[in-house]
């Protein structure tokens, strides 16, 4: 839109896709298979045009498309043609005002597009600038991938120069793990289930523990990584997250808004971590793959408390661990609940303490269980650990890029995260950025550093 003109709310659904960096890896791995699930399903029946700069033509975009699909997936022949029905390309440089005038021109009447930057964040201000100049921000919501900011005045920045052109009703920050299916079912569980309510606090529960664990490395995007590392690219963003949909209150009412609301109120009132509650690793070799540097003190793991100043859970900590080239792949949430207060059958007390838990895995597969004490047969008194399988259900056939761009040209804010969200993630974990906690180097394959294994998952 003309810079003179002040950004306004977008109302109906959008009716064209533009995706810049249509060429690219997230492209060629996610988007594609996600176009092509929406086109299935009947979502998707608008214009969508990719722009990038690679001297390509749209043949060549289609044949990365389908690459894309027989690697992810697999290719619906019924589906690729329509989502091919539907593409156009541009080829032409970020930098350049011609190109957002061929976007302009290739849009026609379209009057709600959504722009879609899964692109480096070093051209969000670039494209933003252009897509303003040209009128093609006009009516217009826009996709931001993460990382959104490198820190709190880098989002700061970055959320400035957004709402200079867009609205904050049309500015969708993706997190694609707000898109999982388990994340969804670990908030329907959460207030759908009277059950759990009357002992969610600090009154019940000891602590909560949440692992986000990977026994792969960085191979592949080290360059990425090294600049990155494990508090920017998941902590400060997917656990937190994971937090407030723990943590959160109710949502009041069913808009999209509510519930976006919701996660933002508990991350408002997460205390900054204290580093001393901190723990940093790299895996012994992680200096030797591509794209590191010889001498990186970029983290590959890391583990810290997480304490919220509210009075549902004032005084209970959340400590998150997450880590590359740990044992195996999964993300768990442990709700531990205090014991008893007192051993009634002269059990020591010791055994009773983390015994009785809530368990819910987001990944590899959705899972839900109780931890207890149940006596063991015989004339004594004595107990044992046992656990009940509540839940266990596969993954959905629900992409999570399928779901958030489908929710983005609906207008639906609900698993994006708000401007405040943003800038209260980066306050949680500035204390803990950039060196201020030493770095410890663990052996791949074990939990990390001897100091944060303490709660490694059973």
């Amino acid at each position: 839109m003309p810079p003179s003109e002040k950004p306004h709310t977008v109302s109906g659904a959008s009716d064209a896709l533009v995706f810049f960096g249509a060429t690219g890896d997230l492209a060629h791995k996610m988007i594609f298979p996600a176009l092509q699930a929406m086109a299935k399903d009947g979502t998707l029946n608008v214009p969508v045009i990719g722009v990038a700069k690679a001297g390509w033509n749209l043949d060549q975009l289609k044949a990365r498309a389908r690459d894309g699909l027989e690697k992810h997936g697999g290719v619906d022949e019924a589906a690729f043609a329509k989502l091919c029905s539907l593409m156009s390309y541009i080829d032409g440089d970020y930098q350049d005002a011609a190109t957002f005038a061929q976007l302009r021109k290739t849009l026609g009447a379209a009057e709600r597009p959504l722009h879609y930057l899964a692109i480096p964040p070093s051209m969000f201000a670039t494209v933003t600038k252009h897509l303003d100049e040209s009128g093609c921000a006009k009516g217009a919501r826009v996709v931001v991938e993460k990382p959104f900011g490198h820190d709190l005045a880098s989002a700061q920045a970055l959320n400035r120069l957004l709402l200079d052109v867009f609205d904050e009703s049309s500015i969708f920050r993706i997190d694609h793990f707000l898109g999982k299916e388990p994340i969804e079912s670990l908030l329907y569980f959460r207030f759908s289930n009277s059950l759990f309510e009357p002992i969610w606090n600090r009154q019940f529960i000891d602590r909560v523990d949440i692992t986000m664990a990977e026994s792969f490395g960085v191979e592949g995007r080290g360059a990425f990584y090294d600049q990155t590392g494990a508090i920017r690219d998941v902590v400060q963003n997917h656990l937190l997250e994971v937090i407030a949909c723990i943590a959160m209150e109710c949502p009041s009412g069913r808009a999209p808004e509510a519930l976006r609301d919701a996660r933002t109120t508990v991350l408002e009132a997460m205390l900054p971590v204290d580093p001393t509650h901190a723990v940093r690793g790299q895996f012994r070799g992680y200096r030797e793959v591509q794209g590191v540097k010889a001498d990186s003190q970029v983290e590959t793991f890391a583990s810290m408390r997480v304490f919220i100043d509210s009075w549902r859970w004032a005084g209970v900590p959340f400590e998150i661990r997450t880590g590359k080239r740990l044992p195996q792949n999964l993300t768990e949430v442990r709700i531990v609940l205090k014991p008893p207060p007192r051993s009634t059958f002269g059990e020591p007390i010791s055994e009773l303490v983390g015994a009785s838990y809530i368990r819910v895995r987001l990944d590899p597969h959705l899972e839900v269980a109780i931890g207890m004490r149940a006596k063991v047969p015989g004339d004594k008194m004595v107990g044992h650990d046992v656990e009940m399988i509540a839940a266990s259900e596969a993954a959905s056939g629900i992409l999570p890029y399928e779901r958030l761009l489908g929710d983005a040209m609906r207008g639906d804010l609900s698993l994006f995260a708000s401007e405040a969200a943003v800038e209260a993630e980066w306050r949680v974990v500035a204390p803990v950025l950039d060196g201020a906690v030493p770095l410890r180097e663990y052996e791949p394959g074990t939990w990390g550093p001897d100091e944060g294994t303490q709660t490694a998952p059973r």
